[in-house]
């Protein structure tokens, strides 16, 4: 995650009005915590930024508890001088919420794209929640999720909450706009996933894919998940001590 940290603090500190892709989940968290840390140590300031989250879940008003707005107010927003006014993510309680994916869009455009865009990938290769099947030209838009999403993030939804069953993403159209992406995945089980998209066809059955299809991605993976690719001793040959944070 340190690698990761430090590319998006560099990116702060070359420009500092950047615009910011964001996400969630549990991957997340160190991430998080380490660029905290750094913009502390470097005394490096948030308040030119401007944040877009990937996606929230439908029906979830910004407040709720486990909406990804308070996600990101929690390990994020509250922790640095980062102006509240210039974060967005989709409303998930918006009364159209097709009406709602199309703003965002437009609040994207108009903010000149993005800089950098952080991603997770789901075990089913899915970015943002742009499901399997999910057109590789898509935008922002309202998407069913899984059963093997919700069973995934079922987690964060302690006791008898009952898990969203849609949410307003941004299309892989829309995540293949921005300037770069850092992709960032452990465990031995995104190994699959992480295989299909690095080294498998460009297919809609595994979203993440489309990634070999742009000009700036950088995948930044544990032993674990790393465990399935087929070349291993090439990219270890070409990158030997990982990632170069210099």
């Amino acid at each position: 995650m340190n690698a990761a940290a430090n590319i998006l603090h560099k990116q702060v500190q070359a420009k500092p009005d950047s615009v910011l892709g964001l996400a969630t989940g549990g991957t997340m968290l160190r991430l998080y915590a380490e660029f905290i840390a750094l913009c502390r140590q470097k005394s490096t300031t948030l308040s030119k930024i401007t944040t877009f989250n990937l996606d929230e879940y439908v029906g979830l008003a910004s407040v709720h508890p486990h909406s990804y707005h308070s996600y990101m107010q929690e390990h994020l927003f509250s922790k640095t001088d980062i102006d509240i006014n210039t974060t967005y993510l989709p409303r998930g309680d918006a009364p159209d919420p097709h009406q709602e994916a199309a703003s965002y869009e437009t609040l994207i455009k108009n903010a000149g794209g993005i800089d950098i865009q952080l991603l997770g990938i789901g075990k089913n290769g899915h970015i943002g929640f742009n499901e399997p099947s999910s057109s590789l030209a898509s935008r922002t838009r309202v998407k069913t999720l899984s059963v093997g999403t919700i069973e995934a993030n079922r987690q964060y939804f302690p006791g008898d909450c009952e898990f969203p069953k849609m949410a307003i993403t941004m299309g892989v159209g829309t995540i293949m706009n921005s300037r770069e992406c850092i992709l960032v995945a452990t465990g031995a089980d995104k190994a699959e996933a992480i295989a299909k998209m690095v080294e498998g066809p460009v297919t809609a059955s595994c979203p993440a894919s489309i990634l070999q299809f742009h000009q700036n991605v950088t995948v930044l993976i544990d032993e674990q998940a790393s465990s399935a690719l087929q070349m291993r001793a090439y990219y270890q040959q070409v990158h030997p001590r990982g990632y170069n944070n210099d």
